[in-house]
């Protein structure tokens, strides 16, 4: 009798023909005796995912190897199927409840039953773990790496791009089979038979895998469920469902969202290709990577949990360090990014590069806020290495912006809860000496609006791809342990911290964090070059008195050095200047008197930036030179005093790193160097003197202070206005506004291309430090007051300010009576003084 024709059959061997012209497999144990089967009982295999791919692979395998057919009938007892395989996961949706996760395949529940019912059944179940291409760590090419294998069950897209990348490292391995009948006798019923089967094969799939590509480290397979049923998320779920009026299963989804909106999904096929990637990037943008203290991170017990908070410069602060840690064999930290990189194409790849999201506020959504908080908590406890930025945005300006404290508080309030493992805070600062935003950071500062985050706008940085954008320096500064720190400034830490108590301490870590950034400073080429052309009134110097000020700034930070981290520029001034000349921020005029060195209006408020990134290193140095520039002898108990006075408000502007009490010892150093490189002269035992007023030094000494000038005019214009209209008549924001406005008159009067002087948020900073140095204190109204200690400063900012500016900003601020007056109540206004 003729067979009956099957189209099924003959679709499958049509199928597998066409696979099998694109893969080749390796197959384990290469012989099948090796697995030991016994041929008086039934074989049943086990898939892991439900791949039609994987079917076909099995099912050829099986034939090579004379195993049984998959797709033969099974019959064990009273259960008769047409097959002799099944998947062991179900399909289901992401947000499906904890009783549906692990459904059973109907074949394994009905082999659990059968083999219970009859003790006389037993069958072979084979579990057969396929593995299509390498790790993602064996892979080169950047296309391959993103479609390795991975813990993601693959969608039927990802896997048929799997089969084309990877068909021909094809990795089949035949498990060794496990006796239904041992397994299920304890076994009280037929459910629970089902569940310790589906429980051995998942281990034993997972140790395949884990063996393979190593260990399962996506958050959003192994936190969510378990998140949404932590205490505090339940609390608030309650509350949110009492408070919108739903349901609990509504509120529940509502959290679901968040945590899914939240969550990284960390994939290491990802890490991989953005590693080849970043790679090439790097070499087609920087002339190199320079890389120092990464001891302090390596230093760091085993098993503590480490927190990166860089300096924020650029978009491509936290892909270089996650860049640099990895290439370090350590793990890539989770990246805390804004909601607003959360774009199409982008923010799914930063996302399985280890992103998590946040949103810019969580006020009023009081559930999103207890959803993030615990994500952060598991995360940490677990040992996740985190990164986040203290200073929230990009600095625009290039100074360590003020901190924010809100990712901060959230991780000491996690300590707090749970310390079972020693936490570190790594402070990282990131150099550049060329900006891929620059351009956009100088037009912001001009006042153009700041444009947001687009596909088309990332799309447009592909253009910066054909620019030389020099070297970038990651300095690793000295690691916080969290745990030290309050055992030193709050010894009963360890209970429940109150409210006040926990922001008052986040205030403080903040605080020693962005001081340890600025103590890690790279000094770069560009650097120094911005400091001394734009000491100059138009941003131009002869070729030797450039050379000798770059010769002053490298011998402070030697022999005055800032802090042990700190790294300086010990290129010669040559080289220096021909770095920024091969980057395009400067000019050469040949001149037959000698040539000269200029930056271009278009590049000065570019080069302002660099020269903020080190400002606080030369800060001590440029007050003592503008002290001298301006009264030519001073005592050193006078300098010491002066300079004293006003520390209290350039400390925590600049975040400079010593206490009011070291800055004597300090100024030591800094007027040792000074008087051997010829800018100050030590007469008698106690006085100081500028060098002759004729002389290239005096000219020097004048530049050196010229770096502290802007700052000082920002303090001496709010206390000018301070004074103007008296205590009681100006609010903080009048205050801020009015200052604002004049400094950018002011800068568009005399200043030569330099936006960041009026910089709103720079006001902020003033206003700010006058209020927490106690020369000034707001009502509850919101009104400013102040006493006659407010004079000191000014009285102070008058030594080191030249007549013709003190009087210029005078004249500005007696012009603001209109400005001021469009802010501020009438009744709170005096007439001018």
């Amino acid at each position: 009798m003729t067979p009956s024709w099957n189209p099924a059959d003959w679709v499958l061997r049509l199928a597998s023909r066409l696979l099998y012209g694109l893969v080749r497999t390796q197959v384990f144990p290469s012989d099948a005796e090796a697995l030991g089967l016994d041929p008086a009982l039934p074989v049943c295999y086990v898939l892991q995912h439900r791949l039609f791919s994987n079917y076909l692979v099995l099912a050829e395998e099986a034939r090579r190897a004379g195993l049984p057919s998959p797709r033969a009938p099974l019959a064990v007892g009273a259960l008769h199927a047409d097959r002799s395989f099944f998947f062991l996961t179900r399909p289901q949706p992401f947000d499906a409840a904890a009783r549906e996760r692990y459904r059973h395949s109907p074949l394994l529940s009905g082999i659990a039953g059968a083999v219970l019912a009859d003790p006389d059944t037993d069958v072979q179940i084979v579990p057969v773990t396929i593995l299509w291409g390498r790790a993602p760590d064996k892979q080169n090419s950047l296309v391959k790496a993103l479609f390795a294998e991975t813990w993601r069950p693959a969608t039927h897209l990802r896997q048929a791009f799997s089969v084309l990348l990877h068909g021909r490292h094809t990795l089949v391995r035949f498990g060794a089979p496990l006796c239904a009948r041992e397994v299920v006798a304890p076994c009280a019923s037929e459910a629970q038979a089902a569940r310790k089967l589906s429980r051995l094969l998942r281990v034993h799939f997972r140790r395949q895998r884990e063996t393979a590509i190593g260990p399962d480290l996506s958050h959003r397979n192994t936190q969510i469920h378990a998140l949404l049923g932590a205490p505090g998320v339940r609390a608030a779920i309650e509350a949110e469902a009492a408070a919108a009026g739903i349901s609990a299963h509504e509120a529940t989804a509502r959290a679901r969202r968040h945590a899914i909106e939240i969550a990284s999904d960390y994939t290491y096929g990802v890490v991989r290709a953005f590693d080849i990637f970043l790679n090439w990037l790097w070499n087609r943008l920087y002339d190199g990577i320079e890389v120092d203290g990464f001891d302090h991170v390596t230093d760091i017990p085993a098993g503590s949990g480490i927190v990166y908070v860089p300096c924020h410069r650029s978009h491509v602060d936290y892909l270089l360090l996650s860049f640099v840690v990895f290439h370090r064999g350590m793990m890539p930290p989770h990246i805390a990014a804004g909601a607003n990189l959360d774009l199409p194409i982008l923010g799914p790849l930063l996302r399985r590069g280890g992103a998590f999201f946040l949103r810019r506020k969580f006020k009023g959504d009081a559930l999103y806020a207890a959803v993030f908080d615990e994500y952060l908590h598991r995360m940490l406890s677990r040992g996740f290495p985190i990164e986040y930025f203290v200073e929230g945005g990009r600095s625009r300006s290039g100074r360590t912006l003020p901190p924010k404290t809100g990712l901060l508080g959230m991780t000491v309030r996690s300590f707090v809860r749970s310390h079972d493992r020693p936490l570190f805070f790594v402070p990282v600062y990131v150099g550049y000496e060329k900006l891929v935003e620059g351009e956009s950071f100088t037009r912001e500062l001009a006042g153009k609006p700041k444009q947001s985050e687009s596909l088309w706008g990332l799309i447009g940085t592909a253009r910066a791809l054909r620019r030389d954008f020099g070297k970038v320096h990651l300095n690793f500064g000295r690691p916080l342990e969290l745990g030290a720190f309050l055992d030193a400034v709050y010894p009963a830490w360890t209970g429940d911290m109150r409210d006040d108590l926990l922001r008052a301490v986040t205030r403080g870590v903040a605080k020693e964090i962005v001081e340890r950034i600025n103590e890690a400073a790279v000094v770069n080429s560009m650097n120094l070059v911005a400091l001394a052309l734009l000491a100059s009134p138009k941003h131009t110097l002869d070729e030797a008195t450039l050379h000798r000020m770059l010769g002053h700034y490298q011998a402070l930070l030697v022999g005055a050095r800032y802090g042990e981290c700190t790294k300086t520029c010990t290129r010669a001034a040559a080289d220096i200047v021909a770095d920024a000349l091969r980057l395009g921020v400067i000019e050469n005029i040949a001149h037959p008197l000698g040539d000269l060195w200029r930056a271009p209006e278009a590049q000065a408020a570019l080069l302002a930036y660099f020269r903020n990134n080190v400002l606080h290193l030369f800060a001590l140095p440029a007050l003592v030179a503008c002290l001298l520039s301006r009264n030519p002898r001073l005592p050193r108990r006078r300098i010491e005093t002066v300079i004293v006075g006003l520390y209290g408000l350039l400390r925590p502007e600049l975040f400079l790193r010593w206490p009011a009490a070291e800055v004597p010892q300090v100024l030591d150093a800094i007027l040792d160097v000074m008087a051997t490189r010829g800018l100050l002269a030590v007469v008698g035992d106690d006085m100081l003197a500028a060098p002759e007023p004729a002389s290239a030094e005096a000219a020097e000494l004048q530049l050196l202070g010229e770096t502290m000038r802007p700052s000082l005019e920002r303090y001496f214009l709010t206390l000018s206005l301070l004074q103007r209209h008296g205590s009681g008549r100006l609010t903080r924001q009048g205050l801020e506004q009015a200052s604002h406005l004049l400094a950018q008159r002011l800068a568009l009067l005399y200043e030569f291309n330099a936006p960041e002087f009026s910089e709103r948020a720079l006001f902020a900073g003033v206003i700010a430090n006058m209020a927490a140095a106690g020369l000034i204190r707001e009502d509850t109204s919101g009104v400013l007051h102040f006493d006659a200690a407010v004079t000191a400063p000014a009285e102070h900012a008058e030594l080191l300010l030249t007549a013709e500016v003190r009087q210029t900003i005078r004249r500005i601020a007696e012009s603001d009576g209109s400005v001021v007056a469009a802010k501020e109540p009438a009744e709170r206004l005096s007439e001018p003084r």
